[in-house]
């Protein structure tokens, strides 16, 4: 199996799951992707941060740059409950350090379902998920509409 971390990628995440037979051992790998997510800040954990949507406590953080001329998203976040630290740490996997443009074009649903997450998740979480990934797009679409 690949290191985790912030290099981790989608297809890095699909190859490990790959050769994880058992969902026990891919929970168990989503719990190691969030243990990789650095600390979330005490001023970043305001409401305006927090997610709303999500059974439990969520916040995350949108950072913009705009040295080219399109804006750039990276994300900060956390979460109480290990698994969403998990989906979080997934979520920025696929919207991190990326344009706003890329950002509103890139299906989490799709990448969501193709890891057989949807499957194996609660309602709760799936809606949760779908909701941190609406938070995301939505600050990508205001970063945009300040470009």
């Amino acid at each position: 199996m690949t290191e985790l971390g912030a290099t981790a990628t989608i297809e890095t995440l699909t190859d490990d799951f790959s050769i994880l037979d058992e969902w026990e051992d891919r929970y168990r790998y989503i719990i190691e992707l969030g243990r990789t997510l650095p600390p979330l800040s005490e001023t970043e954990r305001t409401p305006a941060n927090k997610v709303q949507g999500c059974a439990s406590q969520v916040w995350i953080a949108s950072h913009v740059k705009n040295d080219t001329g399109e804006p750039v998203l990276s994300f900060a976040g956390d979460s109480d409950a290990l698994i969403v630290k998990g989906l979080i740490a997934i979520i920025f996997m696929l919207y991190s350090h990326r344009p706003a443009s890329e950002i509103l074009a890139t299906d989490a649903h799709a990448v969501f379902a193709a890891l057989g997450l949807k499957e194996h998740l609660t309602p709760q979480r799936s809606n949760g998920f779908a909701s941190m990934v609406t938070r995301i797009k939505s600050d990508a679409r205001q970063a945009l509409a300040r470009n």
